[in-house]
């Protein structure tokens, strides 16, 4: 078998190094394996290797149950065009203290550690060791990382407890996350694609700008959800940038694109907002199905516009 016979492997980004929760998200796709994984530095990189074509999708951190949305993710999405969203995943997230072979906790004042790391194990730390310091980290793998090749100047740092397989480090304590229920959701980014068909578990994930600064404008933009039975399970408002007072919002609703109600609301939010930005509909990665009242069935909407229709063309009714 000649060699252009073969299937093209695919390359997927994410933040690495090997071992980071991203990595475990990544590993929950089951069309990536066996595929080459492309380790990056941070979010910017990964979506930047999907535009440029040197990866077919990049898995980015977008949420997280303790600490909220990821912002940067979040910002990137808003600002990078031809993104889409194809999927969602959860890891539960739990962490480690490690620190070189030989260190004792009472030793530890400096702490490396991922931001977002870092403020889910904030009481733990506080508790503990309350005169420690916080040294950023770029990913949790990579804090550990520095303690191994004498580029982090750090006694100690919070890890995945899974880079204890892979490296000759110490472990000052365990389950120091401050919530046990933890979970990140990570989503799968490719370049822009037609949505996958509806499940029933779907999600539709979307930015949306108010068109100005007055009272009512958020509720106006609501209303297009509420009055439609969609159920928003996030909404988060980042700032634009360009003046104070100016946000867009973050929005994932309960649906698909392809849902009669969902496509009702999208057509009611470009009416009244001046950038609607479409991020994807996929399968929620919890596959429950969506619930909603039965007026605003598939069924509801087109019978409504087939009257509207007869109205229009003169037919008698009946």
């Amino acid at each position: 078998m000649t060699s252009d016979l073969l299937p093209a492997r695919r390359t997927y980004s994410f933040l690495g190094p090997a071992g980071t929760f991203t990595e475990a998200a990544l590993a929950q796709v089951p069309e990536a394996r066996d595929q080459v994984w492309r380790p990056v530095r941070n979010v910017g990189e990964a979506l930047a290797d999907v535009v440029e074509g040197r990866s077919d999708a990049a898995m980015i951190a977008i949420e997280n149950s303790v600490d909220g949305g990821v912002s940067t993710a979040q910002d990137a999405l808003a600002t990078i065009p031809g993104l889409r969203i194809v999927g969602e995943y959860l890891v539960p997230v739990d962490f480690v203290l490690v620190a070189r072979p030989g260190t004792r906790l009472e030793d530890v004042s400096l702490i490396a550690a991922h931001p977002v790391a870092y403020a889910q194990c904030l009481q733990w730390l506080s508790r503990e060791l309350p005169a420690h310091a916080h040294l950023p980290a770029a990913s949790n793998v990579a804090s550990a990382m520095g303690l191994l090749d004498g580029s982090s100047d750090a006694d100690a740092a919070i890890a995945p407890p899974g880079i204890l397989e892979h490296h000759d480090l110490e472990p000052l304590a365990d389950h120091i996350g401050d919530n046990p229920d933890a979970v990140t959701r990570f989503v799968l980014v490719a370049r822009t694609v037609a949505p996958a068909p509806p499940t029933g578990a779907d999600k539709t994930s979307l930015i949306v700008e108010l068109p100005e600064d007055r009272p009512g404008s958020l509720l106006d933009m609501l209303e297009q959800f509420a009055t439609r039975g969609i159920n928003l399970s996030l909404l988060a408002s980042r700032p634009i940038g360009d003046a104070l007072g100016r946000y867009r919002f973050v929005i994932d609703a309960d649906g698909h694109v392809e849902d009669e109600r969902m496509a009702d609301a999208l057509l009611g939010l470009r009416r009244f907002s001046p950038r609607v930005l479409f991020l994807g509909s996929y399968p929620r990665a919890d596959r429950a199905v969506v619930h909603y009242p039965e007026r605003y069935a598939d069924e509801i909407f087109v019978e409504a516009r087939d009257w509207l229709r007869g109205l229009v063309s003169g037919e008698p009714e009946t």
